[in-house]
């Protein structure tokens, strides 16, 4: 019987110490300057109550096509405490006009239907909606008309969702696409993840340490 639990006590300590060894090696998988950034200001998140994950894109830009199918199927994984919110960046030009599009998808209601097909015919069909006609052209199938797509184009909603992701652009202090930002706080760059598994693999990360913040 001594002999049981001496065997017994030595499998629970090589189960102690092997825990407490694979903690500090999930601790030290992901470190700051390394796999991602602190911002040095906070920016604001959409929902205070929930954890926030926002992707920085452009339509334009080949990795974020390229990243789109991993990342809208990761989000659709997310748990309740956590808001997965797509950020278009404005870096001028063609971007903001993008930007711009995208807000005003968003503000007709169809964004969901259209996210995927602006990506791809941008990039599959080589139509680089540069122009308000090339967008009306493009969106008449999916039952938006000129009159409706002009109207929220230029609406006081538009216009100041496409100013707040600018400064956001800006407090993200982000020179690239695409990257994540985590509740505000850190920035994952494709450069510095290597992958988009990783890019997303630190994202989870972060989302743990921030619970674990907000639940101490």
């Amino acid at each position: 019987m001594e002999n049981y639990m001496r065997a017994l006590f030595s499998v629970a300590l090589i189960w102690l110490l092997g825990s407490f060894a694979l903690a500090q090696a999930q601790e030290a998988t992901y470190q700051e300057g390394v796999h991602y950034v602190v911002l040095p200001n906070p920016a604001p998140t959409q929902d205070p109550d929930k954890i926030e994950v926002a992707e920085l894109f452009w339509y334009g830009c080949p990795h974020c096509y390229a990243f789109q199918p991993t990342i809208e199927a990761w989000s659709k994984t997310l748990p309740e405490d956590v808001n997965f919110r797509p950020v278009p960046a404005m870096f001028g030009g063609l971007w903001n006009k993008h930007g711009q599009l995208f807000y005003t998808l968003e503000s007709l209601g169809k964004l969901e239907e259209t996210h995927d097909a602006v990506f791809s015919a941008i990039h599959r069909e080589r139509n680089h909606l540069d122009s308000e006609d090339a967008m009306i052209e493009f969106l008449e199938p999916y039952g938006i008309t000129r009159d409706q797509f002009e109207r929220a184009w230029s609406s006081f909603g538009v216009k100041s969702r496409v100013e707040q992701a600018g400064r956001l652009a800006r407090d993200y202090r982000a020179t690239g696409v695409p990257c994540l930002i985590v509740n505000g706080k850190y920035r994952i760059e494709g450069k510095m993840a290597g992958t988009f598994e990783n890019m997303l693999k630190i994202a989870e990360y972060l989302v743990e340490q921030e619970r674990q913040a907000n639940q101490g």
